[in-house]
């Protein structure tokens, strides 16, 4: 059995998703010890232990640990199993670190995968669903990944009960990907959301976000989303922003920023455009969340990959250690961390 050290690397819950998502894949039985150890809560908080059941259903595995503030979870996988799959994570915990567990093993199943999560889509430390539809995905299907991705109601904390979907359709293999420039920028795209809230919040998260990609020299059209009194059906105000750009090569940076108490909506549109302005200028392919979100796909793609990341994250560094440990992957990395970097991947 397998044994991973959850304290390595940024020591986050991020190990023991990826860990237990290539176990699924592998199927290496595994056991994740020091879980979340770097957090100020360790072990597994109710989000965490929502992903390992979801886990555990998709491939009618075993699990030994799986209880709210366990430090140490052992997991055995069986077969991968298609069907239905409903989470309720029952707080503001990230619905797309949910998916983020479920959609590598889900690829490999014989029949089609449907999730329902229920939870937090727009949360600090996550992918923003609207990210994971317009960056993610996209960027996967080029894999020859076959999901798809509906936010049906948003959730902000406190209270979440926001709502996505998924469907997941079986691949034979993913495809090597070698993208390391990403060329000339096109259109950049976007999503302000605001719930519970005033609609001119959403309007002026637009509005600096725009006005900032014009003074560097960039054209935005981003898309305003607020709602009348009498139909917003939100448990919890909550605002926020992402931002797009597809490149002529093919690539798609992104990047994001969520409003808070006291924190003016020019502000948020303004922090979500210089991050992305900042990325598009590395001239890199892949931003600094879809590098570590992508590494397990091409560990398991058939073939060599090289891609360059606009920074190597704390994450994108973690998950290298994971594929090297739990698929025996091959992977060189130039650069250091928190600065642009290449990765060649040799696949399964």
């Amino acid at each position: 059995m397998l044994e991973i050290d959850g304290s390595m690397g940024e020591g986050g819950g991020s190990i023991l998703r990826i860990s237990l998502a290539l176990s699924a894949v592998s199927g290496q039985s595994i056991k994740v010890r020091k879980i979340r150890a770097n957090r100020p809560k360790p072990g597994l908080s109710n989000q965490h232990l929502k992903a390992v059941e979801a886990l555990q259903k998709l491939t009618d595995g075993e699990t030994e640990g799986a209880e709210i503030r366990s430090k140490e979870v052992t997991f055995r996988p069986k077969t991968l199993e298609g069907g239905k799959i409903k989470v309720d994570i029952g707080t503001a915990g990230s619905t797309t670190l949910i998916l983020q567990a479920l959609m590598p093993p889900a690829a490999f199943v014989e029949s089609p995968v449907n999730a329902e999560i229920i939870g937090g889509t727009d949360n600090p430390f996550a992918p923003p669903i609207d990210y994971l539809m317009n960056v993610t995905l996209p960027m996967l299907k080029k894999l020859g990944y076959r999901g798809k991705v509906k936010g049906l109601k948003r959730g902000h904390y406190p209270k979440g009960g926001g709502k996505i979907e998924a469907g997941i359709k079986p691949v034979e293999k993913f495809q090597p990907l070698n993208l390391t420039e990403a060329g000339e920028i096109d259109l950049i795209s976007g999503i302000s959301h605001c719930v519970k809230l005033p609609g001119h919040i959403a309007k002026r998260q637009a509005e600096a976000a725009s006005k900032k990609l014009e003074e560097d020299g960039y054209d935005s059209d981003i898309e305003v989303e607020y709602y009348k009194k009498s139909e917003d059906f939100h448990l919890s105000p909550g605002t926020g922003i992402v931002l797009w750009v597809k490149t002529e090569n093919g690539a798609i940076l992104g990047s994001s920023s969520l409003g808070e108490k006291g924190k003016p909506a020019e502000k948020v549109g303004k922090e979500a455009a210089k991050e992305l302005i900042d990325q598009m200028e590395t001239g890199c392919a892949f931003d600094r969340y879809l590098t570590d979100q992508i590494i397990p796909y091409l560990a398991m793609a058939e073939g060599k990959s090289e891609i360059s990341s606009a920074e190597l994250t704390s994450h994108a560094l973690t998950n290298i250690k994971l594929v090297r440990k739990i698929l025996g992957t091959k992977i060189d990395v130039t650069g250091r961390k928190g600065k642009t970097g290449r990765i060649k991947i040799e696949g399964s």
